[in-house]
């Protein structure tokens, strides 16, 4: 039998904008995103936290929204993002940064970053995974 894998996730939103130097479509101008990221996490062991205040839960949804509120939304949020990232701000390389310091953040905790999707438009994300 499979044994079942439990994953919580929390979803955020944020405004910024941003361009694409030498993009050869509209991108290249200043422009501006609603964003809404998607952070999925699990235990390590698949399972649920078996002790203490985070009993029966993968974790916390505060805790979780306050890591990503004080790691992601507090930096990017109303923000031009070429201003405050050092590198081409296209979702995959936001999402992947984004996947990188949740993931050191967390860490230490037991909780993995298991999947992290950015949404620049309502039809359009890019996402960060382990395969």
């Amino acid at each position: 039998m499979t044994s079942i894998r439990i994953k919580t996730t929390k979803s955020f939103t944020f405004d910024a904008a941003h361009f694409l130097p030498n993009h050869k479509g509209k991108c290249a101008n200043m422009h501006g995103h609603t964003y809404r990221l998607d952070v999925t996490v699990i235990r390590d062991n698949g399972k649920l936290c078996n002790d203490g205040s985070d009993e029966g839960m993968v974790i916390d949804f505060a805790d979780l929204k306050a890591i990503v509120k004080a790691e992601v939304i507090d930096r990017m949020d109303h923000k031009v993002l070429n201003d405050v990232l050092p590198f081409r701000t296209t979702a995959e390389n936001m999402v992947t940064h984004i996947f990188g310091i949740l993931t050191d953040k967390l860490q230490s905790t037991g909780v993995i970053v298991d999947r992290v999707k950015l949404w620049e438009t309502p039809d359009s994300y890019a996402e960060a995974c382990y395969e």
